[in-house]
């Protein structure tokens, strides 16, 4: 396993082997390999993933909630990351209904606390997509998200970290079996991503490698074992997994 550099055109590309990790000097190792002949593990794996709740107004809308007056944070634990093509785990004799909630992921690339709203650019190393896959059943029962967004495999992120990106206005779209679900904007973000980082270093220290899920746009609904489900964002790619029972 090793971090590498996604280059080349369409349908020619490769990926440049470097040393260590990527948040800091970039040290290319040479090695090359077609990006056809890897496999994508999750672009990092995060000391904490804190994600944003009801930052659309039509999805907040949807599930019958009021838009909070402050962005509502939670936390999803590392070991629901899982990356582009690796399985999604139902957890079948615990939950009924398991949702998918395509989302915009910020990466952090610095170790910063109390981030003023005009430096947060300083501090992100990069945008993926994510899939903030939720036990609905569960959070409804517990009135509250831990238990519903903490199961293995719940936090899809890639295929990969894009690290020149304008996230301002983003085509966002979420798919299952080919069918689109969700189609949203990140223009349409109630807190925006300067305004989320702000607020969520207010609370705590961010480290390298750490992500904040933007928020998921109307649209959101059940998954099935066998589907696959796939996540699409402009500018950056497509993430895509397929369902299996965890039983």
């Amino acid at each position: 396993m090793s971090f590498g550099v996604v280059e080349g055109g369409p349908g020619e590309e490769f990926i440049s082997g470097i040393s260590g990790h990527p948040f800091g000097q970039v040290q290319f190792t040479g090695e090359r390999f077609p990006l056809s002949q890897v496999k994508l593990l999750a672009p990092m794996l995060p000391s904490k993933v804190v994600a944003i709740g009801r930052n659309y107004a039509e999805h907040a809308a949807e599930m019958g909630n009021e838009v909070p007056e402050e962005p509502l944070i939670f936390m999803k634990p590392s070991t629901t990351v899982i990356g582009h093509r690796e399985h999604i785990a139902y957890p079948t004799t615990l939950s009924d209904r398991v949702d998918y909630e395509g989302e915009l992921a910020v990466v952090i690339g610095r170790l910063c606390r109390e981030v003023p709203v005009e430096r947060v650019k300083d501090v992100i190393f990069g945008y993926t997509c994510a899939n903030d896959v939720t036990a609905r059943d569960l959070q409804k029962k517990d009135v509250q998200f831990t238990r519903a967004k903490g199961f293995d495999t719940f936090c899809p992120l890639g295929p990969w970290i894009q690290t020149d990106l304008d996230a301002g206005d983003l085509a966002l779209t979420t798919t299952v079996n080919g069918e689109i679900r969700q189609s949203g904007r990140t223009s349409q973000l109630i807190n925006d991503i300067p305004a989320l980082v702000a607020y969520v270093s207010a609370v705590m220290t961010l480290i390298p490698g750490d992500v904040i899920l933007t928020g998921t746009p109307a649209g959101v609904g059940p998954l099935e074992i066998g589907d696959e489900v796939s996540v699409g964002i402009e500018g950056i790619g497509t993430l895509t997994n397929k369902v299996v029972s965890r039983d």
